[in-house]
């Protein structure tokens, strides 16, 4: 990588954090005008959209979702998918993340994201607001799973950095299997 290369990457980097030091500025404006949850409220529902859009995008690109029969090879391409979608939102940069596929065989497709390092807490620290915030971590799952067109039937935090814990492990369950079923045409269209 050449030095305007680098220096190019450094610059973006900086824009990035520079964005989310004014979210989390705005963020603490909303809450000392409105109240916190007014903040949280706000929040939430923009990042919500704004995940969407990115589910959408990523699905777009990547094709319908798979539906071999294997429910462990599908969920690996929905795995990959989230991924897709953390990355685009969040660069890796500001952000230590992971997912994996477990109890495929259970009661349905598990995707856990564990997240050891993000940088909108560290803003929102920055900027005194952590006391009250609340993590819009299964607002922007909803978004991206309904742009990637999958039916979540879980969706929570199972620990957060927010509150102390050394990584949030966020639990995904979604309806297997994850493409819905083809259409059964009526006896009034058959022709």
């Amino acid at each position: 990588m050449s030095a305007d290369e680098v220096n190019q990457r450094a610059q973006t980097v900086e824009a990035y954090r520079l964005w989310w030091q004014h979210d989390a500025h705005w963020y603490q404006g909303v809450a000392s005008r409105f109240g916190q949850q007014a903040a949280n409220e706000l929040n939430a529902e923009a990042l919500r959209k704004v995940a969407l859009h990115v589910g959408q995008r990523v699905g777009r690109r990547s094709g319908p979702l798979p539906d071999s029969g294997d429910n462990g090879k599908d969920l690996e391409e929905l795995r990959r998918r989230y991924d897709e979608c953390g990355d685009r939102m969040f660069p890796r940069e500001l952000r230590n993340a992971s997912t994996e596929v477990e109890d495929v065989a259970g009661d349905g497709g598990l995707i856990v994201l564990t997240l050891r390092r993000n940088f909108a807490i560290t803003m929102v620290r920055m900027a005194g607001s952590l006391e009250g915030y609340r993590c819009p971590c299964t607002d922007i799952h909803a978004g991206w799973s309904e742009g990637l067109g999958v039916t979540l039937t879980e969706n929570r935090a199972e620990s957060c950095l927010r509150d102390g814990d050394k990584a949030c492990r966020l639990l995904m369950r979604v309806a297997t299997p994850l493409a819905p079923p083809a259409p059964v045409p009526s006896p009034a269209t058959e022709g």
